[in-house]
């Protein structure tokens, strides 16, 4: 210690060991393949991250979203786990009893396409793809408990997701029912709207279809309003992603309204009803469109051809949100009229439209082209009037033209008879007070009403490699759940993919059982349960994963929510809502006692690089290129062949591009500890990254600069220094400053999770020590613990980001134990204040430069310091100045 200063509670300073106690200190170089396996398996022997659940600490829950196990981990897995484990590894610095599980998303088609072409059991391949992946994400040096590992695809898993499904169904959370649904003819299943792109399959390509299927589903939709007012509370989430939620819900309130129909022989129907959020613009409707499959749709299609052919393109196209904001607004006139229900005399034609769901309203909506894009575009289309009846700010009745932009913005209500003048909220309520005392059908002609976009979510997959569905088919007692003494039902291994569609319908025995309730002939379900169900429960999981309940209540109240979870927004609709209705369904049914399973929500950007081409042009990865420079000019060339290639743009790294960075070949070259720093230091983190030679390289050298920092330092602590202690000189009490600055400030940018500005901070502090090295040998010994404490910091530091490297050097410095148990070091708060101020120093209104001063310092020494300028002194010219105003610790203003 040094003598006068005053140390925090808890500050310790290291020894000064002599003795070396890890293989190559003092080497010119640290070696990471050698010494990253070392500490991988002292960590493993020493069980340094596993997590007991009567740790009395308080708790801290850090989780990653767990991947699904393809074979290989990529770069993106790199950076997202690299976040997660700073994040882990500083909360258990911190003290903290930090849970940082592991696990695998293992259901889902991909392992069963890849499972039938190489003629092998999905389990079998699954498990080979997981002991892969589970040996490179150990080689990235990750502080997680792998004793609390497990996979969806474990009976041990699905089982307890099979009981959850028993009590939701008994809860009346789960319903079964006809609906229309998107079918991959080649997948031979059900996709998701989101899974159907440009009207085709996402993973096969193939053209999807329209069915009607009898589906299980879970009712999300009962939570419609609770999901989306929650959102409100979770300010520890990205703004984009609340949005993003806030707009799948869909919330929307709006006017179910009737339609009267002109008298038609081909129907019975007297009456249209539609579902508008905009009534206040009735009088510019100029056409009805309905839904593809509609009711009146289905009636009239009998009889027309034509129109039977128009439904099909529409099932063709998909109901994706973003395929129906593409595509081409397209319909087909049915023949019928509808009165329009303000305009006496007036009727409206009927349209079936590709752009109109049967699932949002009523299926039906009434168009009104000068106020609505898509109406505008299908209006132009088939040459339909528009008039415009919302008046924008300060403009003339006579001076309002549409042309090929829809007015959307807010305005007066105008051509719209006993609501003109109106704004569009007074005369949304006029019209539905209008509506409400007049009645069509035998009810009134118009009733408010809230409607929400988000549906219930259908579960059931019709494939072999899922969850099966705990219920039997009975001829007489209908649909059974299988009793839970009997779970888990468990997937047969003796199954064969020769023939199309799902292997459970055809196994010879599996689907074939007794009826649990009068023991006749029954038969299981065989649809499984949809991937997303797997991982809307997991991290529930992991807070007592060897239970023989699906969880231990208070093991799940004490740990969840997720402090912190990390993923890519990708996930930012379905996985986030999912696993927010399931908490709840979780909660109805007794499993846990909270609403919201992530406390704070971080998603990190892409991982991207550079594309090439060949003359032929097809891709080439990056490990098959040459790079060049001269000057600013860059130039790329095959390793092999010497052929020019064109250097592309820079995109997601990806195998269709080629443009992909092997993971393992990196930790081998560079060592894992470089692969986290680069990806931790580039970019913001949620910002895409560019992964390039030229950062990685440099991240490299950077760890050897540590490396010999550290060992420089200590070789100047193991000599004699000069004199004994004494009070801190100016230059270091400068550095100690810079230390416990940097201290603070990295510790608050990891809380923040500002990844590469603790990165910038460290790189300062670096600078800054090795300046001083030079300055401490045969000084005094003030100097000297100076240094090694800064250095220890320096190490302290790193530790979370590069943990291999920190540990050897934490040994080098002759410290006990391992650095993962050492707690982070305390900062003294009288460092980070200035005893100094900067003040700048303008001449008539305009910066001069600027004089350092010691804080409240006297006017007389501010006004010699700032004359004393050259700047200023020359502007001056030996002549006194007119007037000198000092803002004390602020500024200086000489008026000449």
């Amino acid at each position: 210690m040094v003598p006068g200063i005053q140390y925090p509670p808890g500050t310790q300073f290291p020894t000064l060991k002599r003795t070396p106690r890890v293989t190559g200190q003092g080497a010119e170089r640290y070696n990471p393949r050698e010494m990253e396996p070392h500490w991988q398996t002292v960590w493993d022997e020493n069980g340094a991250f596993v997590v007991d659940n009567d740790d009395p600490r308080e708790r801290y829950y850090v989780l990653e979203m767990f991947p699904y196990p393809s074979g290989r981990i990529h770069m993106g897995h790199v950076r997202n786990y690299a976040m997660g484990d700073v994040v882990a590894r500083y909360w258990r610095a911190r003290g903290k009893n930090v849970l940082h599980p592991m696990g695998w998303d293992a259901f889902g088609l991909p392992a069963e396409n890849a499972a039938i072409e190489r003629k092998l059991n999905p389990r079998t391949w699954t498990y080979q793809n997981i002991e892969a992946m589970k040996a490179q994400l150990k080689s990235m040096g990750l502080s997680l408990d792998w004793s609390r590992e497990i996979a969806t695809c474990d009976p041990d898993y699905y089982r307890h997701q099979q009981a959850m499904f028993l009590d939701m169904l008994a809860a009346g959370l789960v319903s079964r029912k006809k609906s229309k649904v998107n079918w991959d003819p080649v997948d031979m299943t059900v996709l998701a709207n989101e899974q159907v792109i440009d009207g085709r399959g996402w993973r096969s390509g193939a053209e999807v279809q329209q069915r009607e299927l009898t589906q299980w589903f879970f009712r999300i939709s009962d939570y419609a309003e609770e999901l989306l007012a929650a959102l409100d509370g979770l300010t520890e989430w990205p703004d984009k992603v609340r949005v993003m939620q806030r707009n799948w819900i869909g919330r929307s309130e709006g006017l179910r309204l009737l339609f009267a129909l002109e008298p038609d022989p081909r129907i019975e129907a007297k009456s249209i009803e539609v579902f508008t959020t905009r009534p206040d613009t009735i009088f510019g409707a100029s056409f009805i469109a309905l839904s593809p499959d509609h009711p009146l749709t289905c009636t009239l299609a009998a009889s027309d051809p034509a129109l039977a052919e128009f439904v099909a393109e529409c099932h063709r196209q998909g109901t994706a949100t973003e395929t129906l904001e593409k595509a081409e607004k397209r319909g087909h006139f049915t023949g019928l009229h509808v009165r329009h229900p303000v305009s006496e005399g007036e009727t409206l034609p009927v349209y079936v439209a590709n752009f109109v769901l049967m699932d949002y309203g009523t299926g039906a909506i009434f168009g009104c082209p000068a106020h609505d894009q898509r109406d505008l575009d299908f209006a132009r289309k088939y040459d339909l009037p528009v008039l415009p009846v919302v008046l924008p700010p300060d403009l003339d009745p006579q001076e309002v033209e549409i042309g090929d932009e829809a007015y959307v913005e807010d305005g007066t209500i105008f051509n719209s008879g006993f609501l003109d003048g109106l704004s569009i909220e007074d005369a949304k309520q006029r019209i539905a007070g209008h509506f409400a005392e007049r009645m069509l059908d035998g009810r009134p002609q118009g009733v408010v009403e809230v409607n929400y976009r988000l549906r219930d979510w259908g579960i059931s997959r019709q494939r072999y490699w899922g969850c099966p569905i705990p219920v039997i088919h009975c001829e007489v007692c209908g649909t059974v759940p299988v009793p839970k003494k009997d779970l888990p039902v468990v997937l047969p291994e003796d199954v064969s993919f020769d023939k199309p569609g799902n292997a459970l319908d055809h196994h010879p025995s599996w689907k074939h059982v007794d009826c649990p309730q009068c023991g006749a002939p029954a038969r299981r379900e065989t649809d499984t349960m949809d991937t997303f169900v797997d991982s809307s429960w997991y991290f529930a999981r992991f807070t007592a994963p060897d239970a023989a309940t699906p969880t231990v209540l208070d093991q799940a109240n004490a740990w969840l929510p997720v402090d912190q979870y990390i993923g890519g927004v990708e996930h930012a609709i379905l996985h986030l809502l999912y696993s927010r209705f399931f908490t709840r369904a979780m909660k109805a049914t007794g499993h846990i006692g909270i609403d919201e399973p992530f406390k704070g929500m971080f998603t990190q950007g892409m991982v991207t690089h550079e594309t090439y081409r060949n003359g032929k042009g097809e891709w080439v990865p990056p490990t098959d290129i040459v790079l060049e420079t001269e000057g600013e000019t860059r130039r790329a060339r095959h390793a092999a062949t010497g052929e020019a290639i064109t250097i592309g743009s820079v995109e997601k790294m990806s195998k269709s591009k080629k443009n992909v960075v092997d993971p393992d070949e990196i930790v081998a070259t560079y060592g894992a500890d470089t692969a986290r720093w680069f990806m931790l230091s580039d970019s913001p983190p949620e910002r895409d990254v560019q992964w390039t030679e030229a950062g990685v390289e440099g991240a490299s050298r950077f760890q050897q600069r540590i490396w010999r920092l550290v060992n420089e330092a200590m070789a100047i602590a193991a000599k004699e220094a000069e004199g004994g202690a004494g009070a801190l000189d100016d230059e270091a009490l400068a550095v100690r400053k810079a230390v416990h600055r940097a201290l603070h400030q990295v510790g608050a940018d990891i809380e923040g999770l500002r990844f590469n500005r603790a990165v910038a901070q460290i790189y300062e502090m670096t600078n800054t020590l090795s300046r001083y090295v030079g300055l401490v040998e045969a000084a005094p010994r003030a100097r000297l613990e100076v240094l090694v404490e800064g250095v220890e910091r320096l190490v302290q530091l790193i530790g979370p980001m590069m943990p291999h490297l920190a540990e050897t050097c934490w040994q080098v410095l002759g410290r006990e134990g391992l650095l993962a148990d050492a707690p982070w070091p305390p900062v003294d708060p009288a460092l980070l204040e200035d005893d100094s101020v900067t003040l700048p120093v303008q001449v008539n209104g305009k910066r001069r430069g600027e004089i350092v001063v010691p804080k409240g310092a006297a006017r007389e020494l501010i006004e010699k310091e700032a004359l004393s300028l050259d700047a200023v002194a020359r502007m001056l010219d030996g002549k006194p100045p007119r007037k000198l105003v000092i803002v004390p610790d602020r500024i200086v203003n000489v008026v000449v």
